[in-house]
């Protein structure tokens, strides 16, 4: 992609992203992503019915009657987003290719988060971290992101998640809101997953194509693994040999959703076909709903 293009795509984002921000998300992100603690506001006067355990036991002392103490949320969040640039991700059946969604989505976040005030940073890896930018704040930070998304080459076409995250287990150690992004093809790295689970508010953005689901019937036709650059021939025009594809990609599907459900990790599917935001909003009051309960 030439430096115009890659220009006018950056441009074309941020304008859809920010009316998104504006319109849908704001609201929604600032319920869900909540602060990391709390700090110290002030004191004021015990009154009946609050938490003993709040008291300032010094302060009470010294004027001999009970005050407490008073806290507010930590507003300020660090974002971390954890993007696979593979080589499965240039592929798209229709007008988008799957890294297009995610640097997509990749930006509403970002604008989300520099709307609230929040720190965002960017992890990319394939079979290796390739760049690590530190949490930061302001425009400019998040258009460079998604420049970088964009524009990102490599000689490298697999990814690995797990050494990824060990990568970041060693070098990002403040808690975070850590959002990998991922069509997720390779297996998953289970008990990375859970150790970084037990640090951050892990969750997982799966970006997929339809035809990754179900294929056309084609007749004999020549296919290439973006990621292992191997090639072959495969026969896409009988039926059973169709349905007996879409049935092992939905099992497939299902076992990886198991796995991130019994790991505790919030899981959202998005297609390159479809609107994303529907899902997101969907996503995020759900995951509401949830902390509401809890």
């Amino acid at each position: 992609m030439n430096l115009p293009e890659l220009q006018a795509k950056v441009r074309q984002i941020e304008i859809r992203t920010r009316r998104l921000v504006n319109d849908l998300m704001i609201g929604q992100y600032q319920s869900v992503f909540k602060g990391q603690g709390m700090d110290f506001d002030d004191i004021r006067e015990y009154q009946p019915g609050d938490e003993v355990r709040h008291i300032d036991w010094n302060v009470t002392a010294r004027l001999n009657q009970p005050f407490i103490k008073q806290y507010v949320e930590e507003r300020e969040l660090t974002i971390m987003l954890v993007i696979d640039l593979s080589a499965s991700g240039v592929f798209g059946s229709g007008k988008q290719t799957k890294r297009d969604l995610i640097a997509e989505v990749s930006a509403l976040l970002a604008f989300a988060a520099q709307r609230n005030n929040d720190k965002i940073g960017l992890t990319l890896f394939t079979e290796r971290v390739e760049k690590y930018i530190a949490p930061a704040k302001g425009n400019r930070h998040v258009l460079r992101m998604v420049r970088d998304i964009l524009d990102f080459t490599s000689n490298l076409r697999g990814g690995d998640l797990q050494h990824c995250l060990q990568h970041l287990q060693k070098t990002f150690r403040r808690r975070a809101v850590m959002v990998v992004l991922s069509d997720f093809l390779d297996p998953l790295p289970v008990s990375t997953l859970q150790q970084a689970k037990h640090r951050h508010d892990l969750i997982a953005i799966q970006v997929t194509d339809p035809r990754e689901e179900n294929l056309p019937a084609m007749g004999q036709i020549t296919m290439e693994d973006a990621e292992t650059g191997e090639v072959g021939e495969i026969s896409l025009q009988n039926n059973q040999q169709l349905l007996a594809f879409s049935k092992h990609q939905a099992q497939i599907q299902v076992k990886l959703e198991q796995q991130f459900s019994s790991l505790g990790i919030d899981h959202i599917r998005l297609h390159t076909d479809e609107p994303y935001v529907p899902r997101l909003s969907k996503f995020f009051r759900s995951r509401l709903k949830r902390q509401l309960r809890t």
